[in-house]
């Protein structure tokens, strides 16, 4: 397995007595190491081989930034930033457009991360992979050694989102079940062609089974779904090859979104990605000022991957990832009442 090394790492001064500063250190003795004043940092966004351990001066916990929930249905999930960026390469990847910082980031002021939590007094699902692969930097973070025990004792969900086989830490972790592991998947096509730098499917798919045989509930999230020619038979292969791994009775919940844009991307991907064809598609303005497909062809395409999970899962949780109501109604038959959503995700720890 090729795991993530920095060429370089930059530290800022404000945090250099800091334990966990002290501990990233320690997993990375041979690499340069630079101290810097923290608006000192300049570079491209895409600078991936430089790793930046610096402060989060505002708050890790925030309502994850869904899409304008006045027309589009929210699970109403919440994010912990941990770190942004990512080593991976997806052409489709959004934090091309929402970062205006240069390198991968780690923050190194987890006791002020963990106040932030020891305040919650609610349920919620918390997600750590909105700005970042929840798992691509563990092996020198090993950030899951703290998060995971954590939420065990809490009445809290933990959830980490990754396309990233980098699960060596999560074993022996006495988690409860209050961690979710959670893995990005698409058809073999697309996964080959966009996701330049992330693990083949099949082996994604062989750590979420050990993750499986360790005792955590599982998620997938068919997010972009992209519409090109012979995305059906690509789709339905994915689909019966996750089902090959993974047992559904340990599946927590599939999530089904399509790709979608805002504007400025297209030209970043046509930039960095010119032999990519995924901006080609027949889009239209959303209600969100995102570019999405036309409808019809969403409605096709969640529905059909629908048709082919409930074929291997038929009790398993499947939800629309920032869809408007009709197309809810169209693939399911139903339209989730405001909050509805979030109570079925929720229901899933609180049987």
């Amino acid at each position: 397995m090729n795991r993530y090394l920095p060429q370089k790492v930059l530290i800022d001064k404000t945090i250099l007595d800091l334990p966990f500063t002290k501990e990233v250190l320690s997993r990375l003795p041979t690499v340069p190491k630079e101290i810097v004043e923290p608006k000192t940092v300049t570079g491209s966004i895409f600078d991936k081989h430089i790793l930046y351990l610096t402060k989060n001066k505002g708050r890790f916990f925030r309502p994850c930034p869904c899409t304008n929930k006045h027309y589009y249905i929210s699970c109403e999930y919440r994010i912990l930033d941990v770190s942004t960026n990512c080593a991976f390469n997806c052409s489709y990847c959004i934090l091309q457009s929402y970062l205006n910082q240069p390198f991968i980031q780690v923050y190194a002021n987890i006791e002020d991360l963990f106040r932030e939590l020891d305040s919650i007094r609610e349920f919620y699902r918390i997600g750590t992979g909105e700005l970042t692969d929840s798992l691509f930097l563990d092996h020198i973070t090993h950030l899951s050694k703290y998060l995971v025990p954590y939420f065990a004792k809490r009445n809290l969900i933990l959830e980490l989102k990754t396309k990233s086989t980098n699960i060596e830490n999560l074993k022996g972790l006495d988690h409860r079940g209050h961690t979710v592991v959670s893995w990005s998947l698409n058809a073999r096509e697309i996964a080959e062609r966009e996701e330049i730098g992330a693990p083949a499917l099949e082996e994604r798919l062989k750590a979420a089974r050990q993750c499986q045989l360790w005792g955590y509930p599982l998620g997938f999230h068919f997010d972009p779904i992209i519409y090109y020619p012979g995305w059906k038979e690509g789709y339905s292969d994915v689909i019966e090859l996750l089902f090959k791994y993974i047992r559904p009775e340990g599946i927590a919940w599939i999530s089904l979104g399509s790709f979608r844009f805002m504007p400025p991307l297209k030209y970043k991907i046509k930039r960095r990605f010119p032999k990519s064809k995924i901006i080609y598609g027949e889009f239209i303005d959303g209600l969100d000022g995102k570019k999405r497909y036309f409808k019809p062809i969403r409605i096709r395409m969640y529905s059909h991957l629908l048709r082919c999970i409930r074929k291997y899962a038929p009790d398993v949780l499947v939800y629309l990832c920032m869809e408007l109501p009709d197309v809810w109604r169209s693939v399911f038959g139903f339209i989730p009442e405001r909050g509805k959503l979030k109570q079925m995700l929720d229901d899933v720890f609180k049987k």
